[in-house]
């Protein structure tokens, strides 16, 4: 047989050409549909094709079933056709469909025989279905045919109909969902002409058709099956094109239960068709009772079944856990507002006595809800079970032979004292009944009422220490304390097992709620990861591998292997399995293991998504445990509803993070813009002004004028660049472009430089520099904290009356020195200091030449402090003035002298004040 491990290359060329059609919208699906074979399906669909090659369509063949019919055959000629895929199976050479030839062909149309076709072993998909599906989402249109027989839901009909069960099925949704189906009609009659000509079968095949399946009575009712069908369809379809204004809407809730039982197949079918013609929900709900994981063999297959078709015919699957099934049904229609239930009538009769049926059970506890009955004539079947694995322990050997001898003494003590016989039986069955609680088997518990009738009958039945007894009355009492035993012990097993039971929902369902609350929790996708793989873990016991996506990519996996299962986790993220995760990712689908989409994959992986958008891949181990059961796979689903919505959450925050920084630096760009425009036109204008007179008539100015027309002239030239200064400052910091060079240098002549390029209105003010200790050093970039004291001082300035006087000192506080420039000016108002270190924010300060600040300088100033990690801030100063303070972080190390002068900015930084 043909390797089944998944073909990386070949996924991954396949992923390519989905990629490179990303902008074709879907394709249309067109059925040619019969009610049997040899009613012109095929030679419909090949006519059509010709139809569409002469308008100009490109048509390919891409698998058309080799049928011995010259006029079907002949309509071939003229179409380009696909080589068949050749498959080995069983030693003999099958010819499919080639999937990735048709995909790397691409044609605008694409003939595809036989839809509901089950594919060979080796093939990417299980059904013909999912290829013509894949072929749909790359934007390929596709003509198929299908026979009534083979559709879902209509398969118990046409088997009760024509006593043949048709193997090969396709999903309704299939059907409904086709853009157009063409019923290719003949007269039964015609049709057992054409079969009796030749013209469908070998002459002998066709003879052997005609004496079973293809016999006038089944042919006309297939013929009535399909009008019915056809005609549901049109109705369906015009149904979904009503306006949702118009109101219609039944309320109708169908259920089912699901069941291991060989005729649930067929409620579930038929619930599916009370679905479609109500128009209501379809709800598939499985009640876990302790039995059920007993079951295995062919009842185990016939569940997982029924789940599976279940699914393809729309149901949404529930799971409830409880011993009393019908209660437990009774109690999931009252909350969810079912209104019908479909059950089926069973043949199977338990125990002697006589009880209610399931139905009986249904009409006493849902008296409101509708229940209807499909009748079972399937002989009865018995329920394959496999037996708990029962565990003999030393231990558990030592306690029951301990508990037996503890009943024995304390029964002798009792007839000691002179108690009755009912008091010694009453002994031993206390003691059967630790000897169940304490042990881990039902053979311990069997084993105690066996041994406990023996001692009973050796120590207190005469003759005394022998297994003889005189009275015959005593063979009563032993089969009686004997069966009292055996009961006590079972019903006390079975207690512990519903207590197991129990907690196993309530553990699964705390880990469903606790991933709730940990995925809300979490703030970063690693957080959101970390935490999904450790709830699955949890739930599942299996190795995790999860892949995120980022936009049109998927990312690398991050592998969580499972407690017991080693370090190896090579086997999980080989380039096929990585391969499967891609097309998963891709399609918005389910692969893997357990699927019937590439089930060679050692992994199942489901798509972590929220409606069409897939964030993530997860991928479960499969190949060490069996496939996850009912229960789990809903939680599993449940769990990754909510891992979806928690990065979807996640993503969306980013999303309104960077529209607010966006926002938000568009907000700067245009405050900035609109102060440069306004606070550029005056020194502008000044320049302009002063030069213009200077070169119209400098011999009629005298000297004294030209100095202060040349004084002006700088004056404002230097505040245009100190201006551009502090913006390319600005810029640098916003842009995460300023990088810091961090050095231990002198405070008092990286204050001395600063105050050396003050502007010329410091000859105005008094300004003192005190730092007590000439060695006082800190780390900084020299040049950045020239350009804060600068500012600052000069801010002084600018805001103080002419006489005033301005300090600068600073002292070492700790691990910290602090820097203050402290003035005795009129301060400043305690509304203002909450705003003076935003951007843009300028007080409102008497200037004689007309300029005002852009409030950049103290918004700058505190962001070079705090990225040298200090603090800024402002205070009064008693008894009236300002003190601006910053801080920052202390050095006991000289750094290398420098190689001319101080390690300090030796261009001159000028400086725009807030």
């Amino acid at each position: 047989m043909q390797d089944k491990r998944p073909d990386p290359d070949r996924i991954l060329h396949q992923i390519q050409q989905q990629e490179a059609d990303a902008a074709h919208v879907r394709g249309r699906l067109k059925i040619f549909f019969g009610y049997a074979a040899g009613v012109g399906k095929t030679y419909a669909m090949l006519e059509a094709a010709h139809a569409a090659l002469a308008a100009g369509t490109d048509v390919v063949a891409g698998y058309i079933e080799p049928h011995t019919r010259p006029d079907t055959l002949a309509l071939l000629e003229g179409l380009e056709q696909l080589p068949p895929l050749c498959v080995e199976y069983k030693n003999v050479t099958l010819r499919e469909f080639d999937l990735d030839a048709a995909i790397a062909r691409r044609p605008a149309l694409l003939l595809v025989d036989e839809l509901a076709h089950t594919n060979a072993e080796g093939c990417r998909h299980r059904k013909r279905c999912q290829d013509i599906e894949e072929l749909l989402a790359l934007g390929i249109d596709v003509y198929t045919t299908v026979n009534v027989q083979h559709l879902e839901s209509l398969n118990d009909i046409v088997a009760a109909v024509t006593g043949i069960t048709v193997r090969e099925r396709v999903p309704d949704s299939v059907f409904d969902n086709a853009d157009q189906v063409e019923l290719v009609d003949i007269e039964p009659d015609d049709l057992l002409a054409r079969l009796d000509r030749g013209k469908v079968y070998r002459p002998l095949q066709a003879r052997r058709a005609m004496d079973h399946f293809f016999t006038r009575e089944n042919l006309v009712a297939l013929r009535e099956i399909a009008l019915r069908r056809t005609a549901d369809r049109v109705n369906r379809r015009a149904e979904k094109g009503k306006d949702a204004s118009a109101g219609y809407y039944t309320g109708e809730h169908i259920l089912i239960c699901l069941s291991s039982s060989p005729s649930n197949a067929r409620v579930i079918r038929t619930a599916a068709r009370l679905s479609d013609a109500f128009h209501g929900r379809f709800t598939a709900l499985f009640v876990e009772v302790p039995g059920t994981r007993e079951l295995n063999g062919e009842s185990l297959a016939r569940l997982r079944g029924n789940l599976r078709l279940a699914e393809q015919l729309g149901a949404r699957i529930a799971t409830v856990y409880g011993e009393d099934v019908a209660a437990q049904i009774a109690e999931y229609a009252r909350a969810s507002g079912v209104s019908k239930i479909v059950i089926g009538r069973s043949n199977n009769r338990r125990g002697i006595l006589p009880r209610p049926t399931l139905v009986e059970q249904l009409t006493a506890l849902a008296p409101n809800v509708d229940v209807y009955i499909i009748p079972d004539n399937l002989p009865p079947y018995r329920r394959h079970r496999r037996a708990p694995p029962e565990r003999l322990t030393p231990a558990d050997t030592f306690k029951t032979l301990g508990l037996l001898g503890l009943s024995t003494a304390v029964a002798l003590g009792f007839a000691a004292i002179g108690l009755s016989e009912a008091n010694v039986i009453t002994v031993f069955i206390l003691g059967v009944l630790f000897v169940s609680v304490c042990t881990g088997s039902r053979i311990y518990g069997a084993a105690a009422s066996f041994f406990s009738v023996l001692l009973f009958n050796f120590f207190f039945t005469v003759p005394r220490f022998t297994l003889q007894f005189n009275d015959p009355g005593y063979a009563v009492t032993f089969a009686i304390m004997f069966a009292a035993s055996f009961i006590t012990s079972t019903l006390t097993v079975r207690a512990q097992r519903q207590a197991r039971q129990s907690s196993l929902k309530a553990y699964r369902t705390e880990v469903l709620l606790e991933t709730s609350q940990k995925l809300q929790q979490s703030e970063t996708q690693d957080d959101i990861i970390r935490q999904m793989a450790r709830q699955m873990q949890r739930l599942l016991g299996r190795t995790i591998c999860l892949y995120l996506a980022d936009g049109k990519t998927l990312g690398r996996p991050t592998v969580f292997p499972a407690p017991d299962a080693g370090t190896d986790t090579a086997p999980y993220i080989t380039p096929g399995e990585q391969a499967v995760a891609e097309w998963v990712f891709r399609n918005n689908k389910h692969a893997g293991a357990g699927t019937d989409t590439l089930p060679g994959a050692k992994c199942l992986y489901l798509a972590v998504r929220s409606q069409d958008t897939v964030f993530a891949v997860a991928g479960i181990a499969m190949d060490l445990g069996g496939p996850l059961d009912v229960y789990d796979r809903n939680l599993l689903l449940a769990m990754l509803n909510e891992f979806a919505l928690a990065l979807e959450r996640q993503q969306a925050a980013e999303a309104r993070n960077r529209l607010f920084i966006q926002a938000r630096q568009e907000q700067l760009r245009a405050n900035l813009l609109r102060a440069v425009s306004h606070d550029l036109r005056t020194p502008l204008t000044s320049i302009s002004g002063n030069a213009s007179i200077l070169m119209g008539g400098p011999e009629l100015l005298d000297e004294k004028k030209k100095q202060q027309l040349y004084t002006d002239i700088y004056d404002d030239a230097m505040w245009l660049i100190s201006l551009v200064e502090n913006l390319l400052t600005v810029t640098r910091i916003e842009n995460g472009t300023m990088q810091l060079t961090l050095e231990p240098e002198l405070i008092d002549e990286v204050a001395q430089e600063a105050l050396r390029h003050l502007n010329r209105r410091s000859a105005e003010h008094t300004v003192t520099l005190a730092v007590p200790d000439d060695l006082l050093m800190a780390k900084m970039d020299p040049q950045l904290i020239v350009q804060v004291l600068i500012n600052l001082t000069d801010n002084a300035i600018k805001y103080t009356p002419a006489g005033s006087s301005i300090a600068v000192s600073a002292q070492r506080s700790g691990e910290t020195v602090r820097v203050e420039v402290a003035d005795d000016g009129p301060g400043i108002p305690d509304a203002a200091k909450e705003k003076l270190f935003e951007m843009f924010y300028t007080a409102q300060a008497k200037r004689g030449d007309g300029r005002r600040g852009l409030g950049l300088g103290l918004s700058l100033c505190r962001s070079i402090v705090e990225a040298h990690g200090g603090q800024i801030g402002v205070r009064d100063n008693n008894p009236h003035g300002t003190v601006f303070w910053f801080t920052l972080p202390a050095s006991d190390t000289p750094s290398a002298p420098p190689q001319n002068g101080p390690a300090v900015l030796q261009k001159c930084v000028f400086s725009d004040f807030a």
